[in-house]
């Protein structure tokens, strides 16, 4: 019996070991996607990150690479600044100073978890000036008056006079405008077909300094988002990544859930692995962090009555 006994043991301990180093290498939500660090509201997949942002950013497992999906398209993600939440996305279809081109223009969904942020400009280029609504006709008849951002129209002229893609295919200044959504429509929406322009361009953190050399604008599109209504971030969450979890929902309710290495769920965090181990193999542990598993096996045998 004793043998046996020990035996059990024995294989007790090498089944909680080797579950727990296989705990360290795998996780179902990913940390990362790319060279893009997810954090929450982020997921990379169902039941990741928060639920309202999952319909709308998803991770390519093949390509790695980050990505918006909006019913105008789908867009690269460059980089998240999750300090001022905001997230970067390009456009292959905008223009910029290396290359003009067509585009239908970018949108977000009424009911998606971002807005534009402050620091995105919009160009609209090669506008109507006699179809497009950016220009208003005079009551008088006798001409149009452009509703465009007037203090800016110095964006217009240096990217016009200094973007040599521009000039080439001889756009008009007259034809561009620096778009003001309160002015134009819908905060969300930039229907360039609507608009009656051909092309634009998107570009933030635009700096005095910067103004004049387009060729060094921050091509792109920085969107803006919230926790929740009040801001908040989750304090559950937060114990979650501290404990080296990710924070995501379950698929059913849609309730808080903590994605531990391994793919465990909890409603908490994942600090019961590390206290679950060190109350198991208090000696393995620590034995683990310093010498190689065959000489940790070789202890435990020795060990066993």
């Amino acid at each position: 019996m004793g043998l046996k006994h020990s035996s059990s043991l024995f294989l007790f301990i090498l089944f909680i070991f080797f579950f727990l180093s296989s705990q360290v290498c795998s996780q179902a939500c990913l940390k990362t996607c790319g060279q893009i660090p997810i954090k929450y509201p982020l997921g990379t997949g169902s039941g990741c990150g928060d639920s309202r942002f999952t319909r709308y950013i998803k991770c390519d497992p093949d390509q790695q690479t980050l990505t918006l999906t909006t019913h105008t398209g789908c867009y690269p993600i460059t980089s998240v600044d999750y300090t001022k939440q905001i997230i970067y996305v390009t456009d292959s279809s905008m223009s910029t100073c290396a290359c003009t081109r067509p585009s239908q223009g970018f949108g977000l969904d009424w009911d998606a978890p971002f807005s534009f942020h402050d620091d995105t400009v919009f160009t609209l280029l090669d506008c109507s000036v006699d179809e497009s609504p950016v220009f208003k006709p005079l009551s008088n008849s006798t001409g149009r008056v452009s509703l465009c951002d007037r203090q800016s129209s110095s964006i217009c002229n240096f990217l016009y006079s200094n973007c040599r893609a521009i000039s080439l295919i001889n756009l008009q200044e007259s034809t561009c405008c620096v778009y003001v959504p309160l002015d134009l429509g819908p905060s969300f929406e930039m229907d360039l077909q609507k608009l009656r322009c051909s092309s634009y361009s998107g570009f933030y953190n635009l700096g005095p300094a910067q103004e004049s050399h387009p060729e060094n604008w921050n091509y792109g599109i920085a969107l803006k988002y919230k926790f929740n209504v009040f801001d908040e971030y989750p304090a559950v969450c937060g114990g979650c990544e501290r404990s080296n979890g990710a924070c995501g929902y379950n698929t059913q309710t849609s309730s808080f859930v903590c994605n531990c290495p391994g793919g465990i769920n909890t409603t908490s965090d994942c600090f019961f692995l590390y206290n679950s181990a060190s109350i198991l193999l208090p000696w393995i542990s620590r034995a683990w962090m310093i010498y190689p598993l065959s000489w940790v096996v070789s202890w435990t045998v020795m060990s066993l009555p």
